[in-house]
């Protein structure tokens, strides 16, 4: 089975097919785990305008994109590069409770709850941030 994997994703467009397919399921995966460890609902938040959960979702969705990119860049295999997404997402996860930990004069899940535009933006740019040193790391 693997070999008939493999072979397909030799071809440039089953290795797009495969990678995008990856990416995808990566995201619905661990934004499932953010949405998990954080006291509001993401989607129901952003479905009613709060800005702050937006920038916040949408650092992490970035943040996971950007190591998928710097994986698939380096020349990783398609099974390395969802090695280096779990690494990276665990990654991501942990900067999210050092924030949280780093900030005990508020908590940072509140503040976003509450569209505090200027947590939500800073939550975004620790994810993207993050992201770009983890994925230098990737070789």
């Amino acid at each position: 089975m693997q070999e008939n994997i493999d072979l397909l994703l030799d071809h440039p467009l089953g290795a797009l097919l495969g990678y995008f397919a990856v990416a995808i399921l990566g995201l619905v995966v661990f934004l499932s785990f953010f949405e998990m460890v954080t006291k509001y609902n993401c989607w129901e938040e952003i479905r009613k305008g709060n800005v702050a959960v937006a920038m916040a979702t949408g650092g992490k969705i970035f943040g996971i994109c950007n190591i998928l990119r710097f994986s698939i860049d380096s020349g990783a295999s398609i099974y390395d590069t969802m090695k280096w997404a779990v690494v990276g997402f665990l990654l991501l996860i942990l900067a999210y409770f050092l924030f949280e930990f780093l900030t005990p004069v508020f908590s940072i899940d509140d503040e976003i709850a509450a569209d505090n535009r200027a947590v939500g933006l800073t939550a975004m740019l620790i994810s993207i941030s993050l992201s770009y040193v983890i994925g230098a790391a990737i070789f």
